[in-house]
């Protein structure tokens, strides 16, 4: 048996470098029957370890799942059986069902880490695109090795391998074999009723209690959006900016604020996309259009494609983009506005709301990240520093981002961080008001 654990070692070794594209020979595989069916079931075990791994090893086994993983085996083995005839091999089959069969825990490895990373960096399909290419070119490789680069040998059986991954993928059922117990999975407190009805009532009161503005008064309405339930800083700095502007720039009876939260459910409306379309068009019907401003606040995780994060389970609610919020701005026909967005890559809203009257103020460049959304924040760095720091010592926006980006600056060059580099656009007709400081709510 001591030969049969040495070639099972030798088959994942010759496979990690296969999948990594590493020198690796014929010879380097084991592919005697018993080597080959140690191999399948070492990577069952890896299997189902790492579906309990992505469940946070709270799961229970679902057995339904084994067949269908099983099935898997015919298919590889037909496979293999089609390529060594193809390139008149045939005494290889078991040799290139090994090769096919030993870079499977590699990948399933692969598969815990990248997914997440390419959601997490706004791309949540890229991570499964990237794998199954990864995965073919690695399958290729293996005929490669085993059978050579003969044509169109190999491009007959890349054919065939392409075959192998389509009939895999589209006709075999998609399942996990560890999955979380029926009732254990934490629930929303969104799914009950009450709070579920509750939401459609609130939204309402909160658009019919924005006033209109008063003829011959510069005014300041605000408005801000939190769509990103995940973690509450983005409900604590909503909550604290709402406050200061009621308060110091007199926007209540002029402010609405959405914010997606499992703890605020009867406080605010959920700041979904509809939502804000309805908030923003309610603003612009009662506010002077040539005379009041708007103040629009956005916290939230970014992605690189410049989407904000929108979670409020169990609802899937669509990411607010830079060209959906300014066709909303537009189809409410407010003119003077001010804009400021709390994310990663918040830099991409500048082009698509940037014109003449239009201040866009951002937590970060285009391709660079912020930092301050750890759990237990009360502020992001950015919100921080603007809402809570710099507004204290001036009423102009533009002067409070200047002070606000260095500030930003200043902490993260002492953490070591990467600059997120705050941007700002001004447009010109607000900029000429902002001479007379008009960006100033009246005073009493």
């Amino acid at each position: 048996m001591k030969q049969h654990l040495v070639a099972l070692y030798r088959n994942l070794v010759a496979g990690t470098r296969l999948a990594l594209f590493l020198r690796v020979r014929p010879y380097d595989y084991r592919a005697a029957p018993l080597d080959y069916t140690l191999l399948i079931v070492f990577n069952f075990c890896i299997w189902i370890a790492a579906a309990a791994i992505r469940t946070g090893m709270a799961g229970d086994f679902d057995s339904v799942a084994v067949p269908i993983y099983l099935g898997g085996i015919p298919l590889v083995l037909a496979t293999a059986a089609v390529v060594a005839w193809i390139y008149g091999y045939p005494g290889r089959l078991l040799l290139i069902a090994v090769a096919l069969t030993a870079s499977d825990a590699v990948f399933e490895l692969i598969a815990l880490v990248l997914p997440p990373l390419a959601a997490l960096a706004g791309f949540p399909r890229a991570g499964i695109v990237l794998i199954l290419a990864w995965l073919w070119a690695a399958s290729v490789r293996a005929v490669v090795v085993c059978g050579g680069t003969m044509r169109p040998q190999l491009l007959k059986g890349a054919l065939v391998l392409t075959a192998m991954f389509g009939i895999g993928y589209f006709a075999f059922p998609r399942t996990d074999v560890w999955i979380e117990p029926d009732g254990e999975a934490e629930s929303s407190p969104l799914a009950e009723e009450r709070l579920f009805h509750l939401q459609g009532q609130l939204i309402e009161r909160t658009l019919a209690a924005i006033k209109p503005g008063k003829d011959g008064h510069r005014e300041l309405y605000f408005v801000g959006f939190a769509p990103d339930a995940s973690q509450e800083v983005f409900l604590h700095e909503m909550r604290f900016v709402r406050k200061e502007f009621d308060e110091r720039f007199r926007t209540a009876g002029h402010s609405i604020a959405l914010v997606s939260s499992q703890d605020a459910l009867e406080e605010f409306p959920i700041a979904s996309a509809t939502n804000l379309s309805r908030a923003l068009a309610r603003v612009g019907e009662r506010m002077n259009a040539e005379e009041d401003t708007l103040f629009l606040f956005l916290s939230a995780h970014g992605y690189r494609d410049h989407r904000l994060s929108a979670v409020q389970p169990p609802l899937e609610l669509a990411p607010l983009t830079p060209t959906a919020l300014a066709r909303m701005l537009q189809d409410a026909g407010i003119k003077w506005r001010v804009i400021v967005v709390s994310a990663c890559y918040s830099g991409g809203f500048i082009e698509p709301l940037r014109d003449d009257n239009t201040i866009v103020i951002t937590a970060s460049s285009a391709e660079r990240t912020s930092f301050g959304c750890e759990a237990g924040r009360d502020f992001t760095y950015f919100g921080e520093a603007y809402f809570r720091d710099a507004l204290a010592q001036t009423r102009s926006f533009t002067r409070a981002f200047e002070l606000a980006k260095n500030i930003v600056n200043e902490r993260e060059a002492k953490e070591k961080l990467e600059p997120s580099l705050p941007q700002m656009w001004v447009g010109r007709a607000i900029g000429e008001r902002l001479k007379n400081a008009a960006d100033q709510p009246d005073k009493e």
